[in-house]
């Protein structure tokens, strides 16, 4: 609550939600204090009507102050010079003022909210600007999604899963992203949104087991599939999507299935993305190197197969196989897949045996581990600049030797993947050797190692003075080129200029 600062005592206020619809979902809280209350204030359309003053009415006294609050726009256009949101805020200026003749004459005004005051209730707006010139108290209410899951007596989410609430309001495919990446979601504020929230769902993959519900608990519900609803629908409707249940009877696999090549990031949820979280969530079988794998929070019902990192080539057709037999595979790979990862190896081995010629093979990408480290230490991939790994498993040393010299004398920035391993130090030092002969010794090197991980660390040196004894599998090196900037007014950070001498 917060404090008053009035001289006298002013009356408190309160944000009272009553519910989807039913008059007796309202909580036994909410219906003492509207009957309690001086003021009784209530949303409302052009027209007159209130939803909220409906239901909460077997609790009004006669004797009670009622403020009816009009939007002065709802689903049609506005003159005003500020738009839509010009109209709301002048509108809710002009309610809280209202509401504040009432609370410093001492009178205790409740506001009436449909579903929960703060979830997306217009209450929320009035709390902003007046709780902290009242005392005030948010009364919860039963939410419309509460309602619409009973109606459909659907479960929404199990276990671990995560549900999303989302506006349908959203553009199709930031929802359509969201929907995808979702375990369960509710899509709001439907209405004139429909056509764009069906395209999302169908978008994400979302549309079968997507259910509709209109004015959930009131005498006019209304539940049906989503491909059962067309036409127009009213704003008071919204979208349950179910999480997928593990226990129930699963449809014939297809004829082929899908293999989808997920790059998760250098390190951390925070890096993965919709598109990565959303394939995750509806593979059944998940193939990979098992520090990938753990990365991976386990769903029930999912099926793992963790291998060596050195098995790629069995793991990709250990996928593809999968595929063919009707499964969803994804394929975890870190960072990106298509830089020094699993992509590859599925497409190599795909294009090699006609059993896969039908699988549906799909690469999503990931932030790569150059792009965090490069972040970590400022911009220094700010012009052009040169990938090689220093791995000669596949290559043979000659050939990385030719490129390095090659992207040294070109003058680019250069990412150096796989520097070195605790037996194969060699390769590290031949780089460096050879990178020192045509850099000046003051060139910006930026060792990162385990970027993103708990175990991250950072620094920033130069080609002469870099301790090659620090560096391991897990670090990345970034040399800079004859333009590469350290910046002493910016922390050390690292920089390398867009515009190249002429």
């Amino acid at each position: 609550m917060s404090t008053p600062s009035a001289e006298h005592t002013p009356g408190r206020l309160y944000g009272v939600g009553v519910g989807p619809g039913d008059p007796e979902l309202i909580t036994v809280k909410a219906a003492r204090v509207i009957a309690a209350a001086d003021v009784v204030a209530y949303p409302g359309a052009e027209h007159g009507r209130s939803v909220a003053r409906t239901i909460a009415d077997p609790h009004i006294r006669p004797d009670q102050i009622e403020v009816q609050l009009r939007y002065p726009v709802t689903v049609g256009t506005t003159g005003h010079p500020g738009g839509y949101e010009g109209a709301l805020t002048e509108f809710y200026d002009a309610c809280a003022e209202e509401l504040a003749v009432h609370l410093d004459a001492g009178r205790d005004v409740v506001v009436l909210c449909e579903g929960d005051p703060f979830l997306y209730g217009s209450y929320m707006y009035l709390h902003d600007r007046l709780s902290a010139r009242y005392v005030s108290e948010v009364v919860p209410g039963v939410t419309s999604f509460s309602a619409a899951a009973a109606a459909a007596g659907t479960p929404l989410v199990r276990r671990d899963d995560v549900l999303t609430i989302l506006p349908g309001t959203l553009p199709t495919e930031v929802l359509a992203a969201r929907l995808a990446a979702s375990d369960a979601a509710v899509v709001m504020k439907l209405g004139r949104t429909f056509p764009s929230v069906r395209a999302a769902a169908e978008r994400a993959e979302r549309a079968a087991r997507s259910i509709y519900v209109e004015r959930a608990s009131s005498d006019r519900e209304r539940v049906a599939p989503l491909h059962e609803v067309d036409g127009k629908v009213p704003y008071m409707s919204l979208l349950l999507v179910p999480a997928r249940n593990p226990d129930a009877p699963r449809s014939p696999p297809a004829a082929q299935g899908r293999v989808a090549v997920v790059g998760l990031g250098p390190a951390g949820p925070q890096w993965l993305t919709p598109e990565a979280e959303a394939e995750l969530a509806s593979a059944e079988v998940l193939v990979g190197y098992e520090p990938y794998l753990a990365r991976v929070p386990p769903r029930r019902g999912q099926i793992r197969h963790a291998t060596d990192n050195r098995a790629e080539a069995e793991r990709a057709e250990h996928a593809l196989t999968l595929a063919a037999a009707g499964a969803r595979v994804a394929v975890v790979s870190s960072g990106d897949p298509g830089i020094f990862a699993m992509a590859t190896a599925v497409l190599e081995a795909a294009d090699g045996d006609e059993r896969f010629a039908g699988v549906d093979l799909h690469v999503v990408p990931g932030l790569s581990a150059m792009q965090a480290a490069a972040a970590r230490a400022g911009a220094p991939l700010g012009h052009d600049f040169c990938v090689i790994s220093l791995s000669d498993q596949l290559k043979p040393w000659d050939v990385i030797e030719r490129r390095l010299e090659a992207a040294s004398a070109a003058d680019l920035v250069l990412a150096l993947y796989n520097p070195a391993s605790r037996t194969r130090r060699e390769g590290l030092e031949r780089a460096i050797a050879v990178l020192r002969a045509q850099r000046a010794p003051q060139t910006p090197v930026v060792v990162a190692r385990a970027v993103g991980s708990e175990d991250e660390a950072v620094h920033v040196t130069t080609l002469s003075e870099l301790d090659q004894s620090s560096v391991d599998m897990r670090t990345l090196l970034i040399i800079g080129s004859s333009t590469t900037r350290i910046s002493s007014r910016q922390n050390q950070r690292v920089y390398t200029p867009r515009r190249y001498p002429a």
